[in-house]
C-alpha cells in the first residue's frame, strides 16, 4: 500500500493511499513545540525579502559579469527560472529588487 499524495490543511495532513480512504492526521500530535525554531521575530521576517533581494542582484551582476550563465548547479539542475521563482516565493522581485530593509 503506497501513498499517492500528501495534502496539507491548516492543523493537519491527510495521506492519500493508492486504495482506500485518505486518512487525515492531526499535526498537533506530529509537531512539537520543541520542533518549532525560535528566535525569528516579526521585525526580521522582513529581512527575508531584503536577503532574496541581495541574492538577485549578487545573480544579476555576475550574470552580467559573465562569470554564470543561466543554468545552475553542475549538471544544470537549475535554470534562471526556477531561481526566479524560488526568489519572488521569499518575497523578492528579480526584475526590481528592493534591497532596502523594511
Amino acid at each position: 500500500m503506497g501513498i499517492e499524495n500528501i495534502r496539507f490543511e491548516p492543523g493537519y495532513m491527510t495521506l492519500v493511499r493508492d486504495s482506500g480512504a485518505p486518512v487525515r492526521h492531526s499535526v498537533s500530535s506530529i509537531l512539537r513545540a520543541l520542533d518549532i525554531p525560535t528566535g525569528l521575530t516579526y521585525e526580521q521576517v522582513g529581512a527575508i525579502t531584503t536577503l532574496a533581494n541581495l541574492i538577485v542582484v549578487l545573480i544579476r551582476t555576475l550574470i552580467d559579469r559573465q562569470v554564470l550563465n543561466e543554468s545552475f548547479l553542475e549538471d544544470d539542475d537549475y535554470d534562471l527560472d526556477a531561481i526566479i521563482q524560488s526568489i519572488e516565493q521569499m518575497g523578492g522581485a528579480y526584475h526590481e529588487p528592493d534591497i532596502s530593509v523594511s
